[in-house]
């Protein structure tokens, strides 16, 4: 190595087969193109149903961690 340890910080490293299969941030296009494929397979309908589903479930996960914190709380 000519430069020491200077070398192995400008020597490029390879992908970990994580990076390899899932790329940096999805931008706003890949998520356009993820709901259109969705509404293929879905359907107007069931797709607005699920986003109904997903939505109360979220609701229901935030409210048992604010329970849960709040139960936590009052013990001492």
């Amino acid at each position: 190595m000519k430069f020491g340890a200077l070398g192995l910080l400008l020597r490029p490293r390879r992908a970990t087969p994580l990076e390899v299969f899932m790329p940096g941030k999805l931008g706003l296009p890949e998520i356009l193109l993820i709901l259109a494929v969705a509404l293929l397979i879905f359907g107007p309908s069931k797709l607005a149903s699920l986003g109904k589903g997903l939505g109360e479930g979220i609701k229901n996960f935030k409210s048992a961690i604010k329970e849960g914190e709040e139960g936590e709380e009052k013990k001492p």
